[in-house]
């Protein structure tokens, strides 16, 4: 249930901050959104899969836990940040 290399390349270049930046907040809540994405599809498909239902659930705890650092320490990012991924906040 994993990102392919090319789609997270995509991403990355999409979202970073400067040309060597991989693990920036924005460039780690993009990927985060990605996966959440992909397996919620997944589950739609199969709505018994309880395993992947719980690695969501940890994978939405996760982004929440970025969203919410990035918004204590730079707020003009995160305003843009969910505007760009088009998440409700």
């Amino acid at each position: 249930m994993s990102l392919d290399k090319g789609t997270k390349e995509e991403i990355t270049k999409k979202f970073q901050l400067h040309e060597k930046d991989t693990g920036s907040a924005d460039v780690q809540i993009a990927i985060l959104t990605e996966r959440i994405v992909e397996l919620t599809e997944h589950l739609k498909r199969t709505p018994k899969d309880h395993n992947s239902r719980l690695a969501l659930l940890k994978l939405v705890g996760q982004r929440r836990r970025l969203l919410d650092y990035l918004n204590s320490t730079d707020t003009k990012r995160y305003q843009g940040l969910i505007s760009k991924l088009k998440l409700r906040r």
